[in-house]
Order: C-alpha cells, then sequence, then structure tokens
C-alpha cells in the first residue's frame, strides 16, 4: 500500500475508528483520548503517520480481530451512505 492510499484510508476512515471501537467497546473513551494523544505528537514531531489501529494494536489494547471488525462495520456504514447517495 502506498503512502498517498495510506492516508486517503486514514483521512476516510480514522474519524470514525476510534468512535466505533468504543461504541463496539474495545477499547474506552481515555484510551481512545491517548492514542489520538499519540498520533497527533508523533505527527508532530516529524515521524511517519500511523493508524489509529496501529496506535492501539502496538499498545496491545485492541487484537488484529477487533481492528478487522471496526473495519468491516465501517465498510458496511460506507456501503449504506453509498446507497442513500446513488439512491438520491
Amino acid at each position: 500500500m502506498t503512502a498517498s492510499n495510506q492516508n486517503n484510508i486514514s483521512d476516510k476512515y480514522c474519524p470514525r475508528f476510534g468512535q466505533m471501537a468504543v461504541e463496539m467497546k474495545f477499547i474506552t473513551a481515555a484510551q481512545l483520548k491517548e492514542a489520538l494523544c499519540c498520533q497527533i505528537e508523533e505527527e508532530l514531531s516529524g515521524q511517519k503517520r500511523r493508524l489509529l489501529g496501529a496506535i492501539l494494536y502496538s499498545k496491545d489494547w485492541m487484537t488484529s480481530e477487533q481492528i478487522e471488525q471496526v473495519m468491516n462495520m465501517l465498510l458496511k456504514q460506507m456501503r449504506k451512505e453509498g446507497e442513500k447517495t446513488n439512491s438520491a
């Protein structure tokens, strides 16, 4: 996956990824806040931007299976939104 594709995916999923992970009770709001702060700090210090799921995984707060479940749920939501847009 190219950096450009990763950023496009990140821009599309990350704002909702954390919220969905909390709603699915995989992480707490406090863990989400810490992971978001970590993401921002890394970016500000010039490090390569990591996806929120990667940060949560590296902290052992989410498993790869949980990340996949969140991504699948987000994909289902996007499809529903796309169907609404196409039928309007």
